[in-house]
């Protein structure tokens, strides 16, 4: 059979260049938000470090985000975004108008529900998840739950407007919303804590309000734009109305898929929780940094993918393979960098961004060996959205979702093995231990990714980007690599130690300035390094679809 990836024409479909261009909407969308949320972990790490107090936050955030993540964007695109669009498509817009309706009536039913039984179990839940911790940091943890659990019930309602929004096309405003969250947050750091003076538990449940404030805002953003787009709406909490069904069928294995995965990360979490403290810090300030390629690249091609993978649910099956192997070949093209830079680079990025007040010099170590462990599975985890929303657009939500159940005790099994052994080893006051829960996520995420590749292959036939095309990307990423560590050594690192000529050429006098200099300078090396050995390589075109402009060599990808 004839491989479904070749190399991209001159001049690309109007097919081909409204997905490049819907994925980079959708990706300008998640970096700005993903900047936004990068600022306010910076002023976090500067008020909280890697504390009991930052163990409290990452415990209490995690908790009702799992509720989040099970009713909200995931889940709805995958079941809401294939009805609500082969409407559109049929031209049925008074169907598609009171389908959306009775969806968002019964997801503000169940979202409410969820909240208020949130509100009224925290303090059991948190005393049975964290029953090492001191009490005092228990009922910080639970007065943030109870404050956070309301504005997990508005975020909900968000992902319903981002799935209606998305279904038109109109991603910029649903992936920019989150920037409004994190806004509020920002602002509440910066005016309580810088303004008026205010730290430790007293700052954190602030922030925890600057949170509920901004999940409002983030809904209030969004809620204009759907109402131009809906008509004949009317809010109902009727299951007869056309798709609700369909949708309702689907929802419940995605939301079983994602559950599992949601569990999964939470148990991590309650897991490190019997580590030193500091050790759930660890965790959480390695996922900041870990999720950030997989939003801005994993998500947003994933996204851009799935309502025109929907639309063409009855195409033929080489047709469908051909899309999905585009789109993994962006995912290869943006992912494998990124995972590189992670590996070789990533105490620069965490001294850059963590590297002040409450966050120590010895943190970075810790928090750059658990980084190092998550960015194995980077490649693995991006890929499988991909190969999730093929699956959903195909209306099949079970086979992501046994692939999710197997994922979670196969994480959590290694992840615990190497746990307590790793933890025997220190820097400063905190412990490696995390770093084995990072690296039963990463064997993990490769099972899952392997075992979608091999059902989907059943279905649609070969899918993947020819070998030539990702021997070529790993030739660019290691020749970017070999700059990177050498300009590393001379600009200066963090792990070994060792101050070169950025710290030289700034001095100590501003010390604040000197880490971010060194990453900005150490990435902006890579970056053009791995660009531009690509472009000679013949594999720039993935990148320049991505910008929606057209190749310049007939010869290009």
């Amino acid at each position: 059979m004839t491989r479904a990836v070749r190399r991209l024409p001159s001049h690309p479909s109007s097919g081909d260049t409204r997905r490049s261009r819907a994925a980079f909407t959708v990706g300008a969308g998640i970096f700005f938000s993903r900047v936004s949320g990068l600022i306010r972990s910076v002023l976090m790490a500067s008020f909280f470090g890697a504390s009991g107090l930052m163990d409290a936050w990452i415990a209490a955030t995690k908790i009702p985000n799992v509720i989040q993540n099970l009713l909200g964007e995931g889940t709805l695109s995958a079941s809401v975004i294939p009805v609500y669009s082969e409407f559109l498509e049929e031209g049925r817009e008074e169907d598609a108008g009171r389908f959306a309706g009775a969806v968002l009536g019964i997801l503000m039913m169940v979202a409410g529900c969820a909240a208020l039984l949130g509100v009224l179990l925290a303090p059991v839940f948190v005393r049975l998840a964290f029953s090492l911790w001191d009490p005092d940091k228990q009922a910080l943890t639970t007065i943030v739950v109870q404050i956070l659990f309301p504005m997990t019930a508005v975020l909900v309602v968000s992902a319903w407007a981002l799935a209606i929004l998305n279904s038109h096309r109109r991603f910029l405003v649903s992936y920019m919303a989150p920037v409004a969250w994190n806004g509020v947050i920002i602002t509440t750091l910066v005016t309580v804590g810088f303004g008026l003076g205010w730290s430790g538990r007293d700052l954190l449940v602030a922030a925890a309000w600057g949170a509920l404030g901004g999940g409002i805002l983030q809904l209030t953003v969004q809620l204009p734009h759907v109402v131009r787009l809906l008509k004949h709406f009317r809010v109902s909490l009727d299951r007869s109305v056309s798709g609700v069904g369909e949708a309702i069928r689907s929802f419940v294995p995605v939301v079983a898929a994602r559950g599992a995965v949601n569990i999964g990360s939470l148990l991590d979490v309650i897991v490190a929780g019997l580590l030193v403290e500091g050790a759930v810090s660890v965790l959480g300030w390695a996922q900041i940094l870990y999720l950030l390629p997989i939003s801005l690249f994993g998500m947003s091609i994933a996204a851009s993918e799935l309502p025109e993978l929907s639309r063409q649910r009855k195409a033929p099956a080489g047709e469908v393979a051909g899309q999905v192997s585009a789109a993994l070949e962006r995912i290869h093209f943006l992912l494998v960098p990124s995972m590189t830079a992670f590996l070789l680079l990533g105490d620069v990025f965490i001294g850059g961004l963590y590297q002040r007040g409450e966050f120590l010099p010895t943190d970075t170590p810790v928090v750059y060996a658990v980084l190092a462990a998550y960015a194995f599975g980077l490649l693995a985890s991006s890929g499988s959205r991909v190969l999730s929303s093929a699956f959903y657009a195909m209306r099949d939500t079970r086979t992501p979702a046994r692939m999710a159940y197997l994922r979670v005790p196969v994480s959590l099994a290694i992840g615990i093995s190497l746990m307590f052994p790793l933890d025997r080893f220190t820097s400063g006051d905190l412990h490696y231990g995390a770093m084995g829960l990072a690296l039963g996520a990463s064997v993990a995420a490769w099972l899952e990714y392997a075992l979608l590749r091999r059902r989907l292959r059943r279905a649609l036939g070969p899918h993947a980007p020819a070998r030539s095309v990702r021997g070529k990307i790993l030739g660019a990423s290691a020749i970017a690599a070999l700059a990177a560590v050498g300009a590393k050594w001379m600009l200066g690192s963090n792990v070994p130690r060792h101050e070169g000529m950025v710290a030289g050429l700034l001095g100590d006098s501003i010390p604040w300035l000197v880490q971010p200099a060194l990453a900005a300078s150490t990435a902006f090396i890579f970056g053009v390094v791995y660009l531009t050995v690509a472009s000679r390589l013949g594999v720039g075109a993935p990148l320049r679809q991505l910008l929606g402009r057209r190749p310049n060599s007939p010869d290009s990808l």
